[in-house]
């Protein structure tokens, strides 16, 4: 063979790989903007105009791809999926989602460990078990959603006077985060924050709150109204040691407590079933309400989490993260600060 004719059979098979990598490429593209109508059509998303569309899309796209790289390990204990929050940058999921605002000296107390001084009656516990379900106990009511709207601290703590009210009484009742959301405003600022703490402190100082029938979501800060009759009394709260998970341990056995936890990280945002164990810090940005505890068929110790996104997030809610973890914050300091009503 010349080496005229080996030049041309190098140029013939240097063009078909070029025209087959662009062709891949095409095909890829076109995959990714498929995979966008159809998340668009799933979370009911309209934009404006074709503008805001490219520009969500390319946010879509940088998200959907950490989503499959991180699918693509094997040696992972939890998956992820694009979710409602996937056209968010990780500061604009940031700034609208995360809504828990926490006190400085409360978080000087957290990280001193300082938690011989606070009252914790479940210290004595002995017996926890291997799991706990709340849910399975009928002291769950179903997954709600906060919207575009801050307030998780509102949801936590609610899911926390929901918890403690059945299993003091026996009856289960939806109780208002509208509520808390309108009228709790000492350090409280509504959609723009706040902590569960304050939230019981309200209950408390209003004897009571009233069902979310009464009183339903609005999705943001209104007037606060007085025209309700009051459903559930709490007679105080505790704070859970700090920095401890055995202590979390104890009062999850006895009942659903209202945690703070770093929860703006992008694995977390896009979470979607297993036991979490990603990278997340322990900066607290997020409230949920820990519902139980288990151990995976594979001996993975995790917690039960009730989050306030929907049910399309997660496991249908929920999310089972990693407990007994090397640091004393728990995974995503989860540990650091958290909260339990008394009936």
């Amino acid at each position: 063979m010349t080496s005229i004719t080996l030049l041309l059979l190098a140029i013939i098979l240097s063009s078909r790989t070029s025209g087959a990598t662009s062709r891949g490429g095409l095909f890829e593209a076109s995959a990714v903007a498929e995979k966008h109508e159809q998340w668009m059509a799933r979370f009911h998303r309209v934009y404006s105009d074709e503008s805001e569309k490219t520009n969500r899309f390319e946010i879509f796209k940088k998200n959907l791809e950490f989503v499959e790289r991180h699918n693509m390990n094997t040696n992972i204990t939890y998956t992820l999926d694009v979710s409602q929050f996937s056209d968010l940058t990780d500061e604009e999921f940031r700034a609208r989602y995360m809504g828990l605002v926490v006190p400085e000296d409360m978080l000087r107390i957290s990280s001193s460990g300082s938690h011989k001084k606070v009252s914790f009656r479940h210290e004595n516990v002995s017996d926890t078990g291997e799991n706990m379900d709340w849910r399975q106990e009928g002291a769950v009511t179903s997954v709600k959603n906060q919207g575009h709207c801050g307030v998780c601290w509102a949801f936590s703590a609610v899911a926390a006077v929901e918890g403690i009210t059945q299993i003091a009484k026996g009856e289960l009742l939806s109780l208002s985060e509208q509520q808390l959301l309108d009228c709790s405003r000492d350090y409280n600022q509504g959609c723009a924050g706040g902590i569960m703490s304050k939230a019981f402190e309200y209950i408390i100082e209003n004897q009571g709150i009233t069902t979310e029938d009464n009183y339903p979501y609005q999705e943001s800060q209104q007037t606060c109204s007085s025209t309700y009759s009051v459903a559930a009394t709490i007679s105080g709260y505790e704070t859970v040691p700090s920095n401890d998970e055995q202590s979390l341990l104890k009062a999850v056995s006895k009942q659903p407590v209202s945690v703070a936890i770093n929860g703006h990280e992008p694995a977390f945002k896009q979470y979607r079933s297993g036991i979490f164990d990603g990278d997340c810090g322990t900066q607290l940005t997020h409230a949920v309400t820990v519902v139980g505890y288990g151990m995976s068929e594979e001996g993975i110790k995790y917690w039960l989490l009730k989050n306030s996104w929907g049910r399309t997030w997660g496991e249908n809610g929920y999310m089972r993260i990693k407990r007994d973890v090397d640091a004393p914050e728990g995974m995503c300091g989860l540990a650091r600060l958290a909260f339990y009503p008394l009936a």
